[in-house]
């Protein structure tokens, strides 16, 4: 078990640029990260994740504005996100899923980090 805790958030003009952290209290090493978010009267959604392994995907709304990285030696995760719009306003949560054999899946989350983007 882990907890995970996010940071980096912040209010930023549009065009601009923030990085987000996602601390967690143990190894990441066998979690595939991610991370979503959530703006008010909407659902979350899925941003960006990335397996154990390295391999990055991304929601089409962010593809070549955000980049998502981990650092399993600092059990870290990054989401580097420039070219911030307006509509990127919303809170965005770490996620993390460990998977283990003949078990169930095991799904972590921060308390999120509120990003808010100005015109």
């Amino acid at each position: 078990q882990v907890q995970l805790a996010e940071s980096g958030g912040g209010l930023v003009q549009a065009g601009g640029s923030l990085r987000l952290s996602c601390e967690a209290s143990g190894s990441i090493a066998s979690i595939a990260m991610g991370w979503f978010r959530q703006a008010p009267g909407k659902e979350r959604e899925w941003v960006a994740s990335i397996s154990v392994g390295g391999l990055t995907k991304y929601a089409d709304s962010v593809k070549g504005r955000f980049t998502i990285s981990r650092d399993n030696s600092k059990n870290t995760v990054y989401l580097q996100m420039n070219s911030l719009q307006p509509k990127d306003t919303s809170v965005y949560y770490c996620s993390g899923r460990q998977m283990q054999l003949g078990a169930p899946n095991v799904d972590y989350w921060g308390q999120g980090t509120q990003v808010t983007v100005s015109s």
